[in-house]
């Protein structure tokens, strides 16, 4: 086994670790908030918080990885979540909303500082002209962790009943912990750390192909949230009449599915891994949720309708996703590639936040229909950006 093989498991098991921790705790505070009476949206809009982190986080993360080096951007994240979580171990009347509310934040920062570590390392352990390799390491990154935040999610229900809420977070927190101790001994110390130490003022990316980038992801995560994060929940709820369980149990299985066509999503694309695939699949993408809202106004069965457009919009989504995540870290810069994956992300969080805030207001006032006619504009508005993007990848740095 390389050198390099054995720093992408690390960074993968750690990544995977978070990632458990990370749907399961969602789990827990949304099961946890439910028991005491709180509506789906009141649920959601705890975790505004966790979104608006994720923007910050990622502007910074990325400088502080091409400074301090990567490693030590992705153990500072795990040890943030340990503290969220023992935060949330607390008596129960000390579990108001803000305390949650910052525990969220806090939890939000970690789990973007480490993404942004784990993507970028991967940058790092790929010879440049081996970008078929690039591709599908980058894909099983990414695709794994989505299938396991479902997983988590089932873990967080899981927890609850077995260990109570306390219980729960603390268990999680002692796991975590393990594994933290064991990244500050397996990762590379300096994977990672830029050779020119940059500036501050270098957050902002000065590359055009990765800001068109930044600008289509934040468009393509806010037309998924617009009506995935608050108004689908509440409507399977509401019209459906489904329980909570099974409202979540449903997501999980569609996270989980999500997760898996990412990380075959080379096989599916094939060669095609720059422009042209990006603009069609997010053309492809817009009719989606178009033809669920045409289905849902024409007064066709909404169980069909919303179930069966659903899924393919979970298959479309994970391969533009899939694509997205590829062509970051192919355009990113061989040195400070944290700073252009930072940068990224942040435009990816700040979609998921649009999302969330729009996805409770618009279904509240209008309805889903409403939530799905902006998310197929939001998606056209990706394909759009895209065909902006080169046709070759910037050299590297």
């Amino acid at each position: 086994m390389t050198p390099s093989i054995r720093q992408y498991l690390v960074i993968t098991g750690n990544y995977w670790a978070f990632t458990l921790t990370d749907g399961a705790l969602r789990m827990l505070v949304v099961l946890h908030f439910h028991q005491l009476g709180y509506t789906p949206l009141e649920i959601a809009l705890l975790f505004i918080f966790y979104e608006f982190f994720g923007v910050v986080t990622n502007l910074v993360g990325g400088y502080l990885g091409a400074r301090m080096g990567l490693n030590r951007t992705m153990n500072i994240g795990l040890f943030l979540q340990i503290v969220a979580l023992a935060m949330l171990a607390v008596p129960a009347a000390m579990l108001t909303v803000p305390w949650v509310m910052a525990a969220q934040a806090l939890s939000g920062v970690a789990k973007d500082l480490n993404k942004m570590s784990a993507k970028s390392g991967i940058k790092l352990l790929v010879p440049d002209e081996q970008q078929g390799t690039l591709y599908k390491w980058v894909a099983i990154l990414t695709g794994s962790k989505n299938t396991l935040k479902g997983v988590g999610f089932f873990l967080g229900g899981v927890l609850l009943m077995a260990a109570g809420f306390k219980g729960a977070v603390i268990t999680m927190a002692i796991a975590l912990a393990v594994v933290w101790v064991a990244s500050l001994f397996l990762l590379k110390q300096e994977l990672g750390k830029s050779k020119a130490k940059p500036q501050f003022s270098e957050i902002l990316s000065k590359s055009s192909a990765i800001n068109v980038l930044s600008a289509a992801r934040m468009f393509l995560f806010g037309a998924r949230d617009v009506w995935f994060v608050v108004a689908l929940p509440v409507y399977l709820h509401t019209v459906f009449g489904w329980d909570f369980w099974k409202v979540g149990g449903f997501m999980a299985i569609w996270v989980i599915g999500y997760g898996f066509i990412q990380t075959i999503a080379p096989r599916i694309t094939g060669s095609m891994q720059g422009k042209l695939p990006a603009v069609l699949w997010a053309a492809a993408l817009a009719l989606v949720p178009a033809a669920i809202a045409i289905g849902l106004m024409a007064g066709w069965s909404p169980l069909f309708v919303v179930i069966g457009g659903l899924l393919v919009f979970g298959v479309m989504f994970a391969i533009n996703s899939s694509l997205h995540s590829y062509l970051i870290i192919s355009y990113a810069r061989g040195d400070g590639v944290s700073l252009d994956v930072g940068f990224y992300y942040m435009s990816n969080a700040a979609g998921r936040l649009l999302g969330t805030i729009l996805s409770g207001w618009v279904y509240q006032v209008y309805g889903l229909e409403a939530c799905l006619w902006i998310s197929s504009g939001l998606v056209a508005m990706a394909a759009l950006l895209s065909l902006m993007l080169p046709e070759r990848r910037p050299a590297v740095a």
